[in-house]
């Protein structure tokens, strides 16, 4: 049976339940969708997906809040998943003894595949596992684990995995750096920032995305 053809609204629909889909991994719920396609009621919203479901465009258990599945042409494929190195803790507080860059990358602890838009496309990402509350304002808490890139030179402000070479240990804090010196600044006003000599830092990653463990 030949299907009928959609409205621009169910069009519309159909297109925006991708989206959300490919952007968090799960489907909508209908409230998502009304407001997402600015529909006046989760009514209308119900109407049209019974007509998408009936047309074959889509599996729906109404039961289940998010119990949606494209199918057909509607359908699109996951996104592919990247492996990531999980190398070890870090300190978002005080700063955790942990082993030089040199050897993040051939000491993998564990590993965790995660959809390929978290880590940009980029190379040699890695990610730690955050101890402490520092940087609790910039929305990273304890447990959460933060995706890194290796870089050398990190930018005014990126958010950084910085080596203190002096002491022996890792934390993760805002980078700035003015005369020579660099400050690792926390996201806590209950914490204080580490200042030291540039040649005693060696930055180690720079944050590319978080990920919540809870």
């Amino acid at each position: 049976m030949k299907k009928k053809k959609l409205s621009p609204r169910q069009k519309r629909m159909l297109e925006f339940i991708g989206d959300f889909m490919d952007e968090h991994q799960y489907p909508p719920t209908v409230r998502d969708i009304q407001h997402g396609c600015e529909i006046s009621s989760t009514s209308v919203v119900d109407y049209n997906l019974r007509i998408l479901q009936r047309e074959g465009h889509l599996r729906r258990d109404a039961e289940v809040s998010r119990g949606i599945e494209l199918l057909g042409e509607a359908s699109r494929p996951r996104n592919s998943f990247a492996t990531v190195p999980i190398v070890g803790n870090i300190a978002a507080g005080d700063p955790l003894p942990t082993p030089p860059s040199g050897s993040w990358s051939t000491e993998e602890v564990d590993n965790v595949d995660l959809p390929e838009f978290l880590t940009q496309g980029k190379p040699d990402i890695f990610a730690v596992k955050v101890k402490g509350e520092s940087m609790i304002d910039a929305l990273v808490a304890d447990g959460d684990l933060v995706l890194l890139e290796p870089v050398d030179q990190p930018q005014q402000g990126d958010m950084v995995a910085a080596w203190l070479t002096e002491r022996e240990e890792v934390t993760l804090k805002h980078f700035h750096m003015e005369n020579g010196m660099v400050t690792l600044q926390p996201a806590n006003s209950e914490v204080e920032p580490i200042t030291v000599p540039a040649d005693k830092v060696l930055v180690q990653g720079r944050v590319i995305g978080v990920v919540r463990t809870v």
